[in-house]
């Protein structure tokens, strides 16, 4: 190498020694290797070389090219690992501090959506009268979701346009659909093990419909006990101890109406008193319906293996979103699934308080 390289060599790694962070470093590069730098006028006056010396002057340029790359990287590589170290040496956390306070309400508290708030009062509540929980998929057969439920082929709730059906079918040649109800969980629950049965099914359902309150997923809860000598009493009993307990008044109103489902017989719609103007539960002469209820059919009973003549039981279902909503006062259904911080604040449960019974049953 000749003493012009070797001169620039040593001013380079010169240069490079005394760089002192990243912005000096590539003010070093730039100086060197950059367009108008002392090695790229080297390399672009190669061609004014005698020719005879050309081909050594251009090979001893490349390695110097070389060399000079190697030390740049090699004190980036440097710099940067210093650059870090002090970085880590001024934002080092002394985990042995106290955390700091949090206001009240705000998001790093945490806090459980309404909707498993719920789900854990339903499970208190019910657990408490010996209930267990079920759980199953969603993505269910017709015949699970209508067909065993004794709904005829008919019946508007099997229409496209109120359920979600899925290209395919099962094994077994039934159609797929998103169960737009709990109620395949008690067929299978029946079909699986032999009664007496007590369970509660909750989780998300699925129907074409979708307003300030009707939502396209939403989520529901269906009982079911299985027993003998079972009779509208046990039924009425035990769901006036439920409502009255969730909703923390003693003296609810409750109505029973009778009505028409295909899966129970009979059938009865239940109210609780209410306020038209207020809202308030519990006041007032009006009734507010909030779900539906009723002896098990002899037809489904059958259909899952299990004697009715032996057999009785009864079965109802609601919206968790809906109680949820007459609970708290909460007017449409929709903010359960904006993730608006402002309103899961405010109605969001302390996630330390553990679900209570608020007047026992």
């Amino acid at each position: 190498m000749s003493d012009d390289l070797q001169a620039l060599r040593a001013e380079t790694e010169a240069a490079l020694a005394a760089a002192a962070d990243l912005r000096a470093l590539d003010a070093v590069r730039v100086g060197v290797m950059g367009k108008s730098g002392s090695l790229s006028a080297l390399l672009k006056g190669l061609g004014a070389v005698p020719a005879e010396q050309r081909k050594e002057r251009g090979a001893a340029l490349n390695r110097l090219k070389a060399e000079v790359e190697a030390l740049l990287e090699a004190r980036r590589t440097a710099l940067e690992a210093e650059a870090l170290e002090a970085r880590l040496r001024t934002e080092r956390v002394d985990v042995s501090l106290p955390p700091r306070p949090f206001a009240p309400g705000t998001a790093a508290d945490g806090g459980i959506h309404p909707i498993s708030r719920t789900i854990e009062e339903l499970t208190a509540i019910f657990g408490a009268m010996g209930f267990r929980v079920v759980d199953g998929p969603d993505i269910e057969s017709d015949w699970h979701n209508f067909g065993a439920l004794n709904i005829p082929d008919h019946h508007p709730a099997r229409q496209d346009h109120d359920t979600f059906y899925l290209p395919g079918t099962m094994p077994n040649g039934h159609r797929t659909v998103l169960r737009t109800q709990t109620s395949p969980l008690q067929i299978r629950t029946m079909l699986a093990e032999p009664p007496p049965i007590r369970i509660i099914a909750p989780g998300r359902t699925y129907r074409a419909d979708h307003d300030a309150t009707h939502s396209p997923m939403f989520h529901q809860v269906e009982g079911l006990v299985i027993d003998r000598g079972i009779t509208l009493g046990h039924l009425k009993g035990c769901l006036i101890d439920f409502l009255r307990a969730f909703f923390g008044i003693s003296d609810l109103p409750v109505r029973f109406r009778s009505s028409y489902f295909p899966f129970t017989e009979p059938s009865m719609e239940v109210d609780i008193g209410w306020n038209r103007k207020t809202g308030e539960l519990g006041g007032g002469g009006d009734w507010l319906e909030i779900l539906g209820s009723g002896m098990v059919h002899p037809k489904v009973l059958a259909n899952c293996g299990i004697d009715p003549r032996e057999w009785q039981g009864f079965a109802f279902g609601m919206g968790i979103e809906r109680i949820t909503m007459l609970k708290h006062g909460m007017p449409d259904l929709r903010p359960f699934y904006e993730c608006d911080l402002r309103w899961l604040r405010h109605y969001a449960s302390d996630p330390l308080a553990p679900a209570s019974l608020h007047e026992g049953v």
